[in-house]
């Protein structure tokens, strides 16, 4: 089904939902914006920013930037952190984001030839607690909550005239040293991230063009991946080290109307995440397609083209709960997509998602057909479907095949 069908929605207008969804989400973003409207529909915008900024894609190297402040003071952290979105709903997510105006002005990436708002927007963007902001704009924002599979939704904008910081944002010293160092992207992101900084405050600084030696902006969709990956790559030299875990490990956590089924096997390391969009989901068809990505130990050949920035954010909650135990594994992450989720809010939620995959555990197993058949009772499609795209049991059926030759040979030469 289409992410909106014109004919069928006017028939619909979202009393009988003839789409198959729990909720309309045409309807769903008109209530939204309606709940919010009188609050934020202004030209002069003061409150407490989350810390929080946005860059865009479109145009780039001309690049869109902006600062965004909700009409409320006090702690407004919670409108943008995913780190206390762990139960919040749909819904939640995009009433956060509608209350967050952007004040939007072009920037050239080179951090250098940008404009003085562009220092205003750093300094706000290293803070690590929300700052008394204020921002004039040209016109009233345009009231639309835009989702967006990558990065939580963006709310109300408007070309920004003037953008001031009405109190001291409060930054670490530990970031204030990594920024002003010579440092590369790559050092300065596991810097912060062994520091104990969360990856949201680094995919910020790395934004903000505050990262690296020859810095720049960057768009904040690509700043999430690259955050992500850089991580993740990591985590991953490290766990080649440790030994294998002893069984097959199942785990699965149901999140925003997304299923998350982890399997780990007793083995070396390699990777998969599985992804279908079932038929009444956003972008599911009549006959839902799997999609899937994977890497073994040399890492993905180029970028997840298939499952895109929910390949990072799956893998890297994989890699640090192997991190923590000092194991590494042989990974097979399905994530099944059904009609609850109604608007897309970000690869946060995947992140989130397979985290808490590994708090509830569903059991051990001794062979991997037993753990399949665990699998197959928490996934709505058949198993089947997914097993003929998985690239990481191809190749461990090979590898099986030829270590299997390879003993009877020898067995044969003695």
């Amino acid at each position: 089904m289409k992410l909106f069908d014109s004919k069928l929605c006017a028939i619909c207008k979202g009393r009988k939902l003839l789409c198959g969804r729990p909720t309309c989400p045409i309807l769903e973003r008109f209530r939204v914006v309606r709940s919010v409207e009188k609050i934020v529909n202004k030209r002069e915008i003061f409150g407490s920013s989350p810390p929080s900024i946005f860059v865009g894609e479109f145009g780039y190297p001309k690049v869109r930037i902006g600062p965004l402040v909700p009409p409320i003071e006090g702690d407004t952290s919670y409108l943008d952190n995913p780190l206390k979105w762990e139960k919040a709903q749909i819904g939640d997510i995009l009433k956060y984001r509608s209350l967050l105006v952007m004040g939007e002005t072009k920037a050239d990436i080179n951090v250098r030839k940008s404009q003085r708002i562009l220092g205003e927007i750093q300094e706000l963007a290293m803070s690590i607690k929300p700052v008394d902001s204020e921002i004039l704009l040209k016109r009233k924002p345009i009231l639309k909550v835009l989702p967006s599979e990558f990065a939580p939704p963006i709310g109300p904008k408007a070309e920004l005239l003037a953008f001031e910081l009405t109190e001291n944002p409060k930054i670490p010293r530990k970031s204030d040293y990594v920024v002003s160092d010579e440092l590369k992207a790559e050092k300065a992101i596991m810097t912060l991230y062994n520091s104990g900084f969360d990856e949201y405050y680094i995919i910020r600084l790395l934004s903000a063009g505050l990262l690296g030696i020859n810095k720049k902006l960057v768009p904040t969709r690509w700043s999430i991946t690259a955050v992500q990956d850089t991580i993740g790559r990591h985590l991953k030299r490290e766990i080649l080290h440790y030994d294998t875990i002893n069984d097959f490990e199942l785990y699965f956590y149901e999140f925003l109307g997304n299923r998350y089924a982890v399997l780990l096997m007793p083995e070396s390391y390699s990777f998969e995440l599985l992804e279908v969009w079932l038929k009444g989901s956003l972008f599911g068809a009549e006959e839902p397609e799997v999609i899937h990505d994977w890497e073994d130990w040399r890492g993905i050949k180029g970028y997840a083209n298939q499952t895109l920035g929910a390949y990072y954010a799956a893998r890297l909650s994989v890699l640090e709960h192997l991190r923590k135990r000092r194991r590494q594994a042989k990974i097979l992450v399905f994530r099944e997509v059904t009609p609850k989720y109604y608007a897309p809010v970000g690869v946060w939620q995947i992140r989130l998602g397979v985290k808490k995959a590994f708090e509830n555990p569903i059991g051990k197993f001794n062979t991997l057909e037993e753990a399949l058949n665990g699998v197959r009772k928490l996934l709505e499609l058949p198993l089947e479907k997914y097993l003929i795209k998985s690239t990481v049991l191809k190749v461990r059926e090979k590898q099986k095949t030829l270590d299997g030759y390879l003993k009877k040979f020898f067995n044969k030469s003695v």
